[in-house]
């Protein structure tokens, strides 16, 4: 057998071996790494499932992540957050408005839709766990809202407005879009800012980026994919985006997530 026909069997092996998972009782998506008691999680998924198998097409992409300790002690700070898409996934913005992230500083999520909702390409929710000294921790949970817009330098950015209001908290964090590594061709990279202060340390957040508009006539899509699994197989399990998580204790923890698509 040559290379392509190794090639070829190697694929239709990994797509077996991952059905056979994916049709196991109780078999999970969701995957997790852990870092001697920390322990970082992330799901995701798109909508919807069925997909041509080589072009792409209109879709959204769900991202779910946690950070949690084991034993629930103290999370470290988180430095940076970076999302990234496998190369059947596309983030478009030609012809799609940008929101400045000055206008959303200091807004509620009411008035950051008020003022950016034509650049709006996504929503979700934010938790994170406070630590104070000689307290017992709490949480927070606020709004996400995702907006495209440009960060410092220039560079495309997805704008992350999160608001609580209890306690009232008002953040935009950009998510500078840049080259992944590998399969997984965008990234999205965010570094938590230091005036945040210690004690707010990430936990989880849940994020949909949608969005739908009009350039030059023509309806365009925010995100887009394909289901690229090989013939004759109609339905698979890929890998589509990976999360690295960057910790002031200099843990880094990364953890990738696999989807299911049916091709067409």
């Amino acid at each position: 057998m040559g290379a392509p026909g190794l090639r070829a069997a190697f694929a239709v092996l990994a797509v077996i071996a991952m059905l056979a998972v994916a049709l196991t009782p109780g078999a999970a998506l969701g995957e997790r790494a852990q870092a001697g008691n920390l322990i970082v999680s992330l799901n995701g998924g798109i909508d919807p499932l069925e997909l041509p198998r080589h072009r792409s097409a209109p879709v959204g992409v769900h991202l779910q992540g946690e950070i949690r300790s084991e034993d629930g002690s103290a999370l470290p700070r988180l430095d940076q957050v970076r999302l990234e898409l496998a190369g059947p996934g596309l983030l478009s913005t030609r012809g799609l408005p940008k929101c400045p992230g000055a206008r959303l500083r200091n807004a509620n999520s009411h008035q950051a839709l008020h003022r950016c909702s034509a650049a709006l390409v996504g929503e979700g929710s934010v938790e994170a766990s406070i630590f104070i000294p000689e307290q017992r921790p709490f949480t927070i949970r606020g709004k996400l809202l995702a907006f495209n817009g440009l960060a410092g330098g220039g560079h495309a950015a997805v704008w992350m407005h999160i608001f609580s209001y209890e306690p009232p908290i008002s953040l935009a964090v950009p998510f500078v879009r840049e080259p992944g590594i590998g399969s997984f061709r965008t990234a999205l990279v965010a570094s938590l800012p230091e005036w945040v202060g210690p004690y707010p340390h990430l936990a989880a957040f849940d994020l949909t980026l949608f969005r739908r508009f009009s350039y030059r006539g023509e309806v365009r899509s925010y995100a887009s994919a394909s289901c690229p699994v090989p013939k004759p197989f109609t339905a698979g399990f890929l890998s589509f985006a990976r999360a690295t998580y960057s910790f002031d204790d200099e843990r880094r923890l990364s953890v990738e997530s696999v989807r299911s698509c049916r091709a067409r």
